[in-house]
Formats: structure tokens, sequence, C-alpha cells
């Protein structure tokens, strides 16, 4: 018979064979296989298990639980075969050993019938239930045995992902058989002290761990072939530390480049300018925010950029750092930018700043898109002589082709994609201004090592004392009247309130999720002229006018508007302290963090605050896991990880994560103990060898830049 020749590797099988080459596979096979992803060996030997198939545990009859999976020797003692039509029949056999007698029935495999004869020993698996007063098997799986002695050693079975025309049965074989015969051909990208340093520091962040880390054959060769449970555990320790590693090194050289390879002005914080700076804020700094403040000095004092992330909860004053930070590169004879999400922010900022400058010499300007053509020049012009020490702006900012004369510090808000080309634009000469970048919600911990994990944090937990206290309830259609009535009390106290009316989104010319107007309209046609109709309504949504937008909020902030009705367009920055009341309609269609910076809008102030929440339809809020989190914590960073908890990190990241290629093996929520050590031994080994150019890292090396090289683009905030 003929058979073809490998054309890479002739009659020898090497990593690169191509996968119609493999033994038993061929061009058609190939070809089906081909959708997996697969192209030659290596591919398969690397395609990992997307779960596993557990034996269950072997019962005797009487000890047999309801819905418990368990697993049975016995002999055929009894059999009988029913058809009824064509295509249609039932085959029933009973099982017993010296504890008793169970029955197995199976549909439509009339097959059965010859393989389960009377006295045929066999191992049957599944899960039982109570038939009248016999436990029964409905399709369990079958294992045929030469006798009731010779029991098999029940295995761990990989289930792989499958495409159209393959059978789980025949990527198992493949697999088994390519990693056995080729995975002693990879090459080792962890040296042996690496392996060992690896798994101490493992042991050191709670993994339980025996030994070494496995060399990479042994551990693919137990992957997709476990022997036991401890067998599969190591050798997945073994590839997700590998996997969290490779991404740490990146991370940690790109932290390093960024303090090598960029300049920027140094700007200190003598006791004299702090003081200066301090005293110009109304209240007293929170023992956080003295931190961070430190923190932020100590890295604008460094003749290299800062690259800082700053996070905290609702109302944990961000800001004030944020401008106390702007502040000091002014002291220091050097520009300011703050680049805010939404034009709205952005002039609720401008007004901060001028308010708390108001008798200074700094002079705060704004650059955003509603201005008339005049208006921009001057900014631009302004900026350019150095006559505007702070500017405030949307994108706008490093779109819109302004030159500074001496920026010494970038401030961004976290939504932005910030990267290479948009430092290039902030560039002057050379130098680099320093960053700081805000996120508007905390982060969960392993995405705070992941997807920021080549910048430094800052963390801010304690808020301001004299906030008023938010509770936060879960309301039924039912309490609707009771609720309003409640809201009609606060109003007539004086307070104000904010409905947010359900997130309805529809397509937009650029494929973006756009607001759906008419949700919000028709929410506040209806408390118009019903529950709310006594008072003074406004309408604020995404699609209007940008002036028309803070108009609305000027008069809302200035106690003439009583209620705002709103989409999400609130949920940033908006900083009302007499807005004590608000009502979520909708709630199922937002995320947790989205309902924590709504809820963040309401008791800025002295008075309690109180939010409302209500779904859709028949849907209770009891019903919805992420409702009831929302209303058991007030605290952000709970709140992070139980909403990444629930996404899972896909969803969450998101299109963020664009700039990181998938995980191929880790799992972000069970392996955070992982990336710790992992973490930990990076920035160890680029501290002690910054080009990984030690004895035995070269092949390690080349695996983090051939991952992560381009993907990076080294010094880039994410």
């Amino acid at each position: 018979m003929h058979s073809e020749t490998d054309p890479i590797g002739g009659d020898e099988q090497t990593l690169l064979t191509p996968l119609q080459f493999l033994p038993g596979m061929g061009p058609v096979r190939a070809q089906r296989f081909g959708r997996l992803g697969l192209r030659n060996a290596q591919d398969v030997i690397f395609l990992f298990p997307r779960d596993y198939e557990y034996p269950a545990p072997t019962a005797t009859v009487d000890a047999l639980e309801e819905g418990e999976p368990a697993a049975l020797v016995g002999k055929v003692v009894d059999a009988e075969f029913v058809s009824r039509r064509p295509g249609r029949s039932m085959f029933a056999a009973l099982i017993q050993n010296e504890s008793g007698v169970v029955r197995t029935l199976f549909f439509n495999q009339p097959f059965r019938a010859d393989q389960l004869e009377i006295d045929q020993a066999v191992l049957i698996s599944g899960t039982p239930k109570m038939n009248g007063m016999r436990m029964e098997f409905v399709h369990p799986k079958v294992t045929l045995l030469d006798d009731a002695e010779n029991v098999p050693e029940p295995r761990i079975l990989p289930i792989y992902s499958l495409s159209d025309g393959i059978k789980q049965s025949e990527v198992r074989r493949v697999v088994a058989e390519t990693t056995e015969r080729l995975a002693d051909q990879l090459v080792e990208v962890m040296p042996d002290s690496l392996r060992h340093e690896g798994a101490n520091e493992l042991r050191q962040c709670g993994v339980e761990l025996e030994g070494d880390l496995l060399k990479i054959a042994a551990a693919l060769k137990s992957l997709h072939q476990p022997e036991s449970r401890a067998h599969l555990l190591a050798a997945r320790m073994r590839l997700v530390f590998q996997e969290l590693l490779v991404m740490q090194l990146a991370l940690a050289m790109r932290r390093r480049k960024l303090t090598t390879d960029l300049h920027s002005p140094p700007l200190a914080a003598s006791a004299m300018i702090d003081a200066r700076i301090v005293n110009r804020f109304p209240f007293d700094l929170t023992g956080d925010q003295k931190t961070v403040i430190g923190e932020i000095s100590r890295d604008m004092a460094r003749q290299f950029p800062m690259n800082r992330l700053l996070q905290g909860d609702v109302g944990s004053g961000k800001t004030v750092v944020a401008v106390y930070a702007m502040m000091l590169a002014v002291a220091n004879g050097h520009q300011a930018a703050l680049m805010a999400p939404t034009e709205v922010l952005a002039r609720q900022h401008f007004q901060t700043l001028t308010e708390i400058l108001a008798e200074s010499r700094v002079s705060v300007g704004l650059l955003c898109g509603s201005l008339t053509t005049s208006e921009r020049r001057g900014v631009i012009e302004s900026t350019a002589a150095g006559d505007i020490d702070l500017l405030v702006g949307t994108q706008a900012l490093i779109y819109g082709g302004i030159d500074f004369k001496s920026l010494g510090l970038c401030v961004i808000d976290e939504q932005h994609k910030f990267g290479v080309a948009q430092r290039v634009a902030l560039r002057s000469g050379g130098i680099d201004p320093h960053y700081l970048v805000m996120s508007a919600t905390p982060i969960p911990r392993s995405v705070a090592m992941t997807l920021f994990g080549d910048v430094e944090l800052s963390t801010l937990r304690e808020k301001p004392p004299g906030r008023g206290k938010v509770s936060t309830y879960l309301a039924h259609d039912g309490w609707k009247d009771r609720w309003w009535t409640f809201v009609r009390e606060r109003l007539d106290e004086g307070r104000q309130a904010f409905v947010v009316a359900p997130r309805v989104s529809i397509p937009t010319n650029d494929g973006e999720a756009g607001e759906d107007v008419a949700s919000v309209e028709a929410v506040f046609e209806d408390l118009c002229n019903g529950a709310l109709a006594d008072y003074r309504l406004g309408l604020l949504h995404g699609r209007m006018h940008p002036e028309e937008k803070q108009s609305i909020m000027d008069t809302f902030a200035e106690g003439k508007i009583q209620v705002l009705v709103s989409t999400t367009v609130i949920e940033v920055g908006i900083n009302v302290p007499n807005a004590t009341v608000m009502t979520i309609l909708g709630a199922q269609r937002f995320g947790l963090a989205q309902l924590h910076q709504l809820r963040g809008r309401v008791a800025r102030g002295s008075h309690e605050g109180h939010v409302g929440v209500f779904t859709d339809g028949d849907t209770s809020p009891e019903d919805n896991e992420r409702l009831q989190v929302f209303e058991k914590t007030d605290d952000g960073f709970e709140l992070a990880e139980a909403d990444f908890r629930l996404r899972g990190p896909g969803d969450m990241l998101g299109r963020q994560q664009s700039g990181l290629p998938p995980m191929r093996i880790a799992d972000l929520i069970r392996d955070q103990d992982v990336l710790v050590a992992a973490r930990a031994i990076a920035q160890s080994m680029i501290d002690a060898d910054p080009d990984l150019s030690g004895e035995g890292l070269g092949e390690l090396r080349s695996q983090v830049l051939r991952r992560y090289g381009r993907r990076m683009n080294l010094g880039d905030v994410a």
C-alpha cells in the first residue's frame, strides 16, 4: 500500500510534521482537524483539554445514592430487547453482583443486545435513579470485562473542543499518540533552577505542590493522559505557571524599558510646594490620599516618566489627588493636562480647578468639541505660548494638533486607549511628560496584574469624612407606588433625585451600540404625567448637543431641576451633593461596575442616600445574582472581584484585552495565587538580568518576545 512521506521530516516524524502526515490522519481527516486551528504535530501536542471526565467511584448496590455518579462491577443475569417499530427500540439488562441487582436501560441502541449477553462481566458507570424499588442506570457507560475480577484501572479522560465531523475519541487518540511520540523533542524553556525557584514561590503563595515544577514533556504527557488527579494538577501547574510567567516577564521588561529609554522633567515636591498646594484644598486629606500623593511625588521627582495607575472606590477622592499632581507640575514651571472621557466631565473638572485656583496666578484652560473656532484657536495659541498652565479637555487634547510649551504631566481617564502613538503626540523635544491614569472603578487584583501589569498601582480605599450612607433596595414592580411616594417625600424635604432609564442599545453606523433615546424619553413622559407630575423634571441623554447637556447639568446642580431623568451618561464624575435618591429601571441590563458608578452619584454630601433597583418584565431582582451582590455591599473592591468572578475574564477585559493575547490554559480567576507567584519571580529575574541574557534563558526570552514583543509595544500604557 502506498504511504505518503512527510516532505519536511522524511520518514522521521518531527514537531513540524504537517497534520496530514501524522499516523492515521491523511488529507481528509487533516482538513477536519484543521478547523481546530491545528497545522502540525506541535499544534496537536498543545491542544489543551477544555475539561476532564473523572471516573465515578466504585460502589456496591446497597450504597448507591440517587443522582450521585457511581461505577459498578457485575454480570448480566437477565436481558430483554423490545423493538416497537423501525428505528425505535429499547434494551434492558439486569446487572448483579454480591451486593445486589441494578437495571440498565438503553434506547435506540440495538447493538447492546449482542454486546450484553447473559453472564457477560461488565463495568458500568453513570448516575443512578430510583425506579420503583430498584436503582436504574439509563445509558450508562459500559466496559466489557473478561471476567468479574479483571477490572481495569479507571482513567481520567480529557475533553477537547470539537468541530464538525470529529469525534472525541479521535481527538484523544491523535493527541495521545502524537504527544507520547514527539513531546520529548520540545525544547525546555525553564531550566532546573527556575523550575525549583518557581515551585518554592508557588508554595509560599499558598499553592499545594510537591517537588519542583515538571519538565515540559512530562507535563504535556500527564495533561493529555493523566494517571491521577495529583499528576494532572502537577502537569497543569507547570503549564499555567509558564504561561503567566512569560506574560509577567514581558510586563516587567516593559516597566523597565520605560525607566531607561524615556526622559521626563524631574518635578520635585519641596516642603514649601507641598504646603502651598495642600493649603488650596478647603478640607483635610484622608490618610490614603496622603499616602498616594507621597507615591506620586516620589515618581514625579525622577528623570524618567511616572507611569502610575490610580484606582479607588467611588467617592474616594481620586480627583483631589490628580489636582495635587497637576499643581505640582505647575509649581515646577511646567504645564499639566487632564483628559476626561466626556465633555460633561471635562467641564466639571474645569469648574473644580477654577474654583480651587480662583485667587492664584495659575491659568486653567478648557478644550472640547463644542468650542467655537475662534475659542479653540485662542486656547491652542495660549497653550503653545505657555499662558495656560492647566489644560482640561477630551480626546481633542491629543488629536487636535495641540503643542504644549512644556508639558510636565498628563492625567488620563482609564477609559481611553493610550499607547505609543498618543505618547508621541504629547512628546516635545525628546522629553516625555509624566503619566497618571485614573480608573473609574476598583480593578480586580488579577486584572491589575495583567491588563495594567506594566504600571505602578496606587489605591484609595478610605473615603473622606462627612459622606452620607447609601442604602440600596431591590424592589418589585408592586413596590413602585410606595417607592415613588418615598421619592416625593425626599423631594418635599428639599432633596433632588436621579431616575436612570433602562439601558436599551441600538446599532449605529460605526457598528457600536448607541443609546435608545426613545427609552429615556418614554420614562420622562410617563413620570411627567404620572408619579412626579408636580415636580420639576429634566431630561438628559448622550445624543444631546454638548452645550444642551451642560446647560441641563448646570440647572440640576443649581437646584432648578428637582429630578433628572437620564441614561447612564451620568455614571462618571457628576457631583451634585443635594441629590440623595436614585431610581434605576431595568437594572438587570447593567453590569456591577456600572451600577456601582451610578450609585456613587448620590449621597455625595452629608445627607443619606437611597437607591431603588427595579428590573424589567417578570424578572425578580432576587433572582439576579449580580443585583443581590450589589444590594449587599457598597465596597467597590468587593464588587469588582464579584463582577470578575460572575462575568469571567474574557467579558470583563473586553476590548481592552486586545493588547494581550488570550490565555491558553491559565484562568485569571482560578489561578490568582499562581499569578502572584509568577509576577514575583518575573520581577526578580528582570531586576537581576534585564535582557534575560543569562545562561539557559535564551529560549525563554525568545518565547517572551515571540508572544508579546509586538503586541505590547514596550513602554505603552495598555
